[in-house]
């Protein structure tokens, strides 16, 4: 049974380790810091020297991996084995390196902790690797987060420095970086480094400052001018983002504004369009859900055919694989230009 990574770093700053962990799945921050959290605590320094052994994936087999984990820690009551990139161990899930692996799991050396960080994919939980971990050592799978978790978890991430985050600063941080959670938080820890110990508010002003992300002038407020058919402004931020022909900002832009009329298009169909109902149908903060039934008033079920086939050329064309000639702003400039006045 897999184990909420949350709960394992909690019992870890108890001093509660366990011998055997594997840390798989998609999103690999939860997987770094577990075993950064392990690397550096569960030893002391004087006795990483002799009892602490770091190896990769694709530099080992599973032999010397339980090589490692059988020895017993000098001058220490334990010694710490951390596999990074874990998913490149050849014979991890084939014959014989599985079969000696579960044999371990039987009888694991009470002395070390052994720590797999399986990053970027999971081992099937239905044969009998899976199974064994899930019964016999700390189990915990990572997913990638929806688009509609992301404020909640940077709101998280923040509040557990002692810190706060504006609804809109945490938007454009997600709106610029992605749902990546471990660029959101080198990003966070970026703003943070800048202020002394103590309860601050992270407001747009410091993204924009800390970051280099303009509050007026990026994909947030694009999307907002787009919703509400502001013409004028629209045509500033797109100006403001090609300024810099380097930057590729369609390859960023499109997909956004195109996941914005999906959902626009998914409210058309909606029988509830009450603030709740169609936060819930789209999985995004209440907050927003105003934004977006302001963009169906504006943009008509009869519109969104037109507009979605503007949004397949454009890509096509951002990609190289139409109009290799068109500029990345002037595929912008021209999408736009479509869709506000369709």
């Amino acid at each position: 049974m897999a184990v909420d990574p949350n709960q394992v770093l909690q019992d870890l700053k108890k001093g509660q380790y366990a011998p055997v962990y594997f840390l798989h799945g998609e999103e690999g921050f939860y997987i770094d810091q577990i075993s950064d959290y392990i690397e550096e605590n569960a030893l002391d320094d004087s006795q990483k020297g002799f009892n602490q052994v770091i190896c990769y994936g694709k530099d080992v087999d599973v032999a010397a991996i339980l090589g490692h984990a059988r020895r017993f820690p000098m001058m220490s009551d334990k010694q710490v084995v951390i596999v990074k990139e874990a998913q490149g161990v050849k014979d991890l899930t084939k014959d014989p390196g599985e079969k000696m692996l579960l044999q371990y799991l039987d009888n694991p050396t009470p002395s070390t902790i052994l720590v797999f960080a399986h990053k970027n994919k999971k081992i099937d939980g239905r044969k009998a690797l899976g199974k064994a971990m899930g019964k016999k050592a700390i189990l915990v799978e990572t997913k990638k987060l929806y688009d509609n978790q992301i404020p909640a978890w940077i709101q998280s991430y923040i509040s557990s420095k002692s810190h706060k985050i504006s609804q809109k600063a945490s938007s454009m941080l997600q709106e610029s970086v992605g749902n990546e959670l471990g660029k959101l938080a080198n990003e966070v820890d970026k703003v943070l480094i800048n202020f002394e110990k103590g309860s601050i508010e992270i407001t747009e002003d410091h993204i924009e400052k800390y970051v280099g992300i303009s509050k007026e002038y990026n994909v947030f407020e694009l999307q907002k001018s787009v919703q509400n058919k502001d013409i004028l402004k629209t045509n500033r931020i797109i100006m403001h983002l090609g300024l810099d022909p380097k930057a590729k900002n369609s390859l960023q832009v499109i997909p956004i504004l195109y996941g914005f009329f999906i959902k626009i298009l998914q409210i058309h169909y909606a029988q509830d369009k009450s603030d709740r109902a169609i936060a819930s149908l789209l999985k995004v903060n209440p907050f927003f859900a105003k934004d977006y039934l302001v963009g169906a008033r504006n943009y008509p079920l009869q519109k969104l055919p037109a507009i979605i086939g503007a949004f397949h050329l454009a890509d096509l064309q951002a990609k190289g694989i139409k109009g290799n000639a068109i500029k990345d702003g002037e595929i912008l400039k021209e999408l736009l230009f479509k869709v506000l006045h369709y």
